[in-house]
């Protein structure tokens, strides 16, 4: 009997993090002007909470939004900057 092939998913960590920035920004722009915890953003995008893996992916894209200046952060919360507010509203739509 011959072994059937697999193919296993090969993640990019750089696809991987570009889509957790996404999408934490895309859920702080659609929550604006509410306030979340990086804890309370954790536990909204992480099917475990507790997994270090997925904490970290989390807390890894809010800090790297946060030093490309689409976030801010103020002690424990997380928000986001003036720019990524004003351009979410633009609605550019196809023209982008």
């Amino acid at each position: 009997m011959q072994k059937q092939r697999t193919r296993t998913a090969v993640v990019n960590p750089d696809e991987a993090d570009r889509g957790s920035q996404a999408g934490v920004l895309a859920h702080l722009l659609y929550l604006h002007p509410a306030q979340l915890t990086v804890e309370e953003i954790v536990r909204e995008f992480a099917n475990d909470p507790d997994d270090f893996e997925q904490r970290d992916q989390v807390e890894r894209a809010v800090d790297d939004l946060v030093r490309a200046g689409l976030l801010h952060r103020n002690g424990k919360f997380a928000v986001p900057a003036l720019p990524a507010v004003r351009f979410d509203g633009l609605e550019l739509g196809d023209r982008v």
